[in-house]
């Protein structure tokens, strides 16, 4: 769920809207981990999750004044997320569709220490096996529905909040974040049972 980030101090707000970059670094830094966090729920690739903040800084930066204070920072900040990283969804796609006909596989494996005992291997093995589960199931779900999960799951947001990120009606939130879960499940299956 969300983390405890503290709300914008109202002055630090005020002076990185006047052009103060301290003060905007200041909120950047509060911030940031749960942009690049959503970023990441999105497009499920670390290097297009970080190149997507930076994208969004660059966005908050040049419209900062817009924001009122009317609501959260979260609230404005996070529709901003959603976007660009859809956006970036879709430009990948097209790329794909154009010049790769076929998914090459995971570029981003992670080599694993051997473990002590056979029983740690097999405690490692099986918590490996369903993190990837969980982790390919969640790639595959189409984007939209892959974003109201993120922003509900990892963010914590309302279905209120979700569909102000997103501009939808809240109804088709639900809609899409009930088909993401009945989805994932039956991806997932019922859990293995290793004796």
């Amino acid at each position: 769920m969300s983390d405890p980030t503290p709300e914008l101090d109202p002055d630090l707000l005020h002076r990185a809207q006047g052009g103060d970059q301290a003060a905007f670094g200041v909120i950047m830094r509060t911030y940031h981990e749960r942009t690049f966090r959503l970023a990441y729920a999105i497009v499920h690739r670390e290097a297009d999750a970080r190149d997507i903040a930076q994208e969004v800084w660059l966005t908050v930066w040049k419209n900062l004044g817009t924001f009122r204070g009317d609501a959260r920072f979260t609230t404005w900040l996070h529709p901003i997320v959603t976007r660009k990283a859809l956006d970036h969804l879709r430009k990948r796609r097209r790329w794909f569709d154009r010049f790769l006909p076929f998914n090459t596989g995971d570029d981003n494996a992670v080599e694993v220490p051997e473990p002590a005992t056979t029983d740690d291997a097999r405690s490692l093995h099986e918590g490996n096996e369903t993190v990837e589960r969980v982790r390919a199931a969640i790639a595959a779900l189409p984007p939209k529905q892959r974003v109201v999960l993120a922003l509900r799951e990892l963010e914590g947001l309302s279905y209120e909040e979700i569909a102000t990120a997103t501009g939808v009606p809240t109804g088709t939130v639900m809609s899409r974040l009930f088909h993401a879960r009945k989805l994932l499940a039956e991806k997932l299956g019922p859990p293995a049972n290793h004796e």
